[in-house]
């Protein structure tokens, strides 16, 4: 599944990597403590958060995350923006909590 297929079936807002929608998502993460992330998350995985600030592109970038998808309407800082471009990651958006996004994305077969 990639990324642009996961924006249409969960109805996802694009804040950033428009140009990089094709990536793969081979698993999914959810979790906002940094280090959890960088511990626990898989190459290709799309991350779950709350967070907005520019750590989350380093930490994806580090561990090679397809997309951030931020949840609870959450908007990302306008640094997070810049340097998501800079790396060419999609960074996406719902209105939904983490809990309901890690379940349509379990129910479209993505899993850990």
């Amino acid at each position: 599944m990639t990324v642009q297929e996961i924006i249409e079936d969960l109805g996802l807002s694009v804040c950033c990597g428009e140009g990089n929608l094709t990536r793969e998502v081979t698993g999914g993460y959810s979790g906002d403590l940094l280090s959890d992330v960088m511990a626990n998350s898989k190459t290709g995985n799309v991350w779950i958060t709350m967070q907005i600030h520019v750590n989350i592109v380093a930490v994806a970038v580090l561990k090679e995350i397809s997309a951030i998808i931020l949840v609870n309407g959450r908007q990302p800082a306008e640094e997070t923006v810049r340097k998501a471009i800079e790396e060419n990651l999609p960074i996406l958006q719902s209105q939904l909590p983490a809990f309901e996004i890690a379940g349509k994305l379990y129910f479209l077969g993505v899993v850990a």
